[in-house]
C-alpha cells in the first residue's frame, strides 16, 4: 500500500549523502502505486522528483514538492531470436545487479558497464556509458508512465533522442515519465570491447589473453578499475563523474597537442575529438584539492566528493570554480553529468 510521508531527510537515498529534505516522499514498489497516487488530488499540482539510486544528483536546497522513489523490480528474459537475448528489467533494479545477472548468464553487452552507481530507471535517462560502451548500443525499448495521466507509453531507440549523456527524459520530457522497465537487447555472440582505458593492461595484470577472454574476464577488469581509482559512496560522498568529457574540433586539439604534448584524445566518428575532463582539472592544479568538506578527489579528479558536512551549495560552488579553471587555461568548458536540483 502506497504511503506519503511529509518532512523527510533525503541524505540516506543520494550518493553525496547531503542533507536536504522532501516536504513529501513515496516509495514506488508497483505500478499500481502509480495509480494510487494519482487518485490523491492534493498531490497533483506539487512540482516531483523522481528518485532511482540517488547516485547522478546533487541537492542545493530542499524540495518543496514530492519526491518518488522508484523501486519497482524484476529482472526476466522476455524473448530471444538467432543472435539476441532480450533482458527486461524494472525500473527500480540495482543497474550492477542486472550486470551480474547478464554476465553470469553470458548475455554480452553489459559488462564494460559493471560497478556504475544507480538504478535500470536511470540508465536510458543519462545513458550511461563507460569504457567504450553507451547504453544507446544495447538498448531496445522501455516502457514508461506519465505521471499526471496514467498513461503508459512505450519508448523506442528514436523516441529516447539519446546523446553523450543525454536524452529527451532529461530535457522535452524531463519529471513527465517515470521508467516503469527498460528491455535490453543484448548478445549471445560477444562482441569484446577493450581499448578503452586500461581495460587491456587490467587484464594482461589478470593473465588474460585473446584465447581465454570472456565477458566475465572484462567485467572484473572494469570493476578492478572503478574501485582503483573510484571512492566508495558508503565511506566518501560522491556521484562518480562529476563532469562530462568534452568534445573538441580537431585543429582545437591539434592546437593544445602541440602545447600540451601528453593530452589524451579520442577520435570520434564526426570528425570531433573527446578529451578526458579529469585530465584538464588534474592538469588545472585541483586533484586532491579539499576546501571545508568538500573536494576533489586524490585519485580522480573527475569525482567530486562530500567528505562529511558539505551542502550542495558548497559542491556547487567548487564546480563552478573547477570549470572556471578549466576554461581559462585550455579554452575548453566543461559541463556538469551530475543533476544539479
Amino acid at each position: 500500500m502506497l504511503t506519503v510521508q511529509r518532512g523527510v531527510s533525503l541524505r540516506p537515498y543520494t550518493t553525496f549523502g547531503i542533507e536536504a529534505q522532501a516536504n513529501y516522499f513515496a516509495d514506488l514498489i508497483s505500478e499500481a502505486d502509480l495509480e494510487t497516487l494519482r487518485q490523491l488530488n492534493e498531490l497533483t499540482d506539487l512540482p516531483k522528483l523522481i528518485l532511482g539510486g540517488g547516485s547522478n544528483l546533487l541537492l542545493t536546497q530542499n524540495f518543496s514538492g514530492l519526491v518518488l522513489k522508484l523501486s519497482l523490480g524484476g529482472i526476466e528474459v522476455v524473448r530471444d531470436d538467432e543472435r539476441h537475448i532480450y533482458v527486461r528489467a524494472g525500473g527500480g533494479v540495482v543497474w550492477h545487479d542486472l550486470v551480474m545477472y547478464c554476465v553470469a548468464n553470458n548475455y554480452a553487452g553489459l559488462e564494460n558497464l559493471s560497478l556504475i552507481p544507480g538504478t535500470v530507471g536511470a540508465a536510458p535517462m543519462q545513458n550511461i556509458g563507460a569504457y567504450g560502451v553507451e547504453i544507446e548500443q544495447v538498448f531496445d525499448h522501455l516502457e514508461a508512465v506519465h505521471i499526471e495521466t496514467g498513461e503508459k507509453r512505450r519508448f523506442e531507440h528514436a523516441d529516447c533522442q539519446f546523446g553523450y549523456r543525454e536524452s529527451v527524459f532529461k530535457h522535452a520530457l524531463k519529471g513527465q515519465y517515470i521508467i516503469a522497465s527498460v528491455t535490453f537487447r543484448l548478445d549471445k555472440v560477444p562482441t569484446f570491447h577493450t581499448g578503452y582505458g586500461a581495460i587491456s593492461e587490467t587484464l594482461a595484470e589478470m593473465g588474460i589473453t585473446d584465447e581465454t577472454l570472456t565477458i566475465r574476464a572484462i567485467s572484473e577488469a572494469v570493476i578492478r578499475i572503478r574501485r582503483s581509482k573510484l571512492p566508495d559512496p558508503a565511506e566518501i560522498g560522491n556521484a562518480g563523474s562529476f563532469f562530462k568529457n568534452p568534445e573538441i574540433d580537431q585543429a582545437q586539439f591539434d592546437q593544445l597537442k602541440a602545447t600540451y604534448p601528453a593530452l589524451p584524445g579520442y577520435p570520434l566518428t564526426s570528425g570531433r575529438v573527446k578529451v578526458p575532463a579529469g585530465w584538464l582539472i588534474e592538469q588545472a592544479g585541483w586533484k586532491g584539492y579539499r576546501s571545508g568538506d568538500a573536494g576533489v578527489h586524490a585519485k580522480q579528479a573527475l569525482v567530486l566528493v562530500n567528505y562529511g558536512n558539505a551542502t550542495g551549495q558548497d559542491i556547487l560552488d567548487l564546480a563552478q570554480r573547477v570549470r572556471a579553471s578549466v576554461l581559462e587555461k585550455f579554452g575548453i568548458e566543461i559541463n556538469p553529468e551530475v543533476n544539479v536540483i
